[in-house]
């Protein structure tokens, strides 16, 4: 990535937005960082600022589109651009998750609400100041789940179905506008989210931290290439060492 970036991540306060959050500020980013969780944020926020960081910390529902409206607007006001927007903010929805068939429509639609229209109704509204500027980069957190229906996964994996339909669908419609836009699938990763997922795991998990490098490489000058594209976080990482 570019020092001085103005990088904004959603769901920024566990597991891989936390990681990011910080591997993007010890890069030299300045942060707006959201999350639905007041303490949590607020304590990331003095956390950063001791280290220097600057940082613009702003509570909200980013399903919401008046939350969204005002984080952005903020955000805007205090470093004057976005550069690059990471639609990482999701929920798992019950736990353990019911089959489909029992799966309770309440929850199910909440589900979708968080994840599907969350990272719609803020790459539409970042969009506009991208457009006028003719850059900025934008990447989708998605799920092997989203490319693949796993049973007791439910209304998570549908949700990531659609969050890779609609980074394609924004990829064509952006296509020659100067904005990348990028889906990244970091596999399982230890975190509470897998937790709920996948109670029992007895397997290796990734570290989210391990991941951030893809993230970093995606935000800068050097992915072009790579625009549109669904990033497979550990395949790549594991290219990038034998290359070396």
């Amino acid at each position: 990535m570019n020092e001085s970036q103005v990088v904004m991540i959603t769901g920024a306060t566990k597991g891989l937005g936390k990681a990011l959050t910080w591997a993007f500020a010890k890069a030299g980013a300045k942060l707006a960082v959201s999350a639905r969780g007041q303490d949590g944020l607020d304590e990331l926020a003095r956390q950063l600022k001791r280290q220097g960081v600057e940082v613009l910390a702003v509570q909200g529902d980013m399903a919401n589109n008046r939350d969204v409206d005002r984080f952005v607007a903020m955000t805007e006001k205090k470093f004057g651009q976005i550069d690059v927007l990471i639609n990482n903010a999701s929920i798992f929805g019950p736990s353990p998750s019911p089959y489909l068939l029992d799966f309770p429509e309440e929850d199910f639609l909440e589900v979708l609400r968080i994840n599907s229209m969350n990272p719609f109704l803020v790459t539409k509204r970042v969009l506009t100041g991208m457009l006028i500027r003719e850059q900025g980069v934008i990447i989708n957190v998605t799920s092997e789940a989203g490319r693949t229906g796993f049973a007791g996964w439910g209304a998570y994996g549908i949700s990531k179905f659609a969050l890779e339909g609609l980074t394609q669908t924004w990829a064509d419609e952006l296509d020659e506008t100067g904005i990348r836009i990028y889906m990244v699938d970091p596999g399982e990763m230890d975190t509470d989210m897998h937790a709920l997922a996948v109670p029992d795991c007895d397997y290796e998990l990734n570290d989210p931290q391990a991941i951030t490098p893809v993230f970093l490489y995606l935000a800068s000058k050097e992915a072009k290439y790579l625009s549109g594209e669904r990033i497979e976080a550990t395949k790549w990482l594991a290219e990038r060492r034998d290359a070396k």
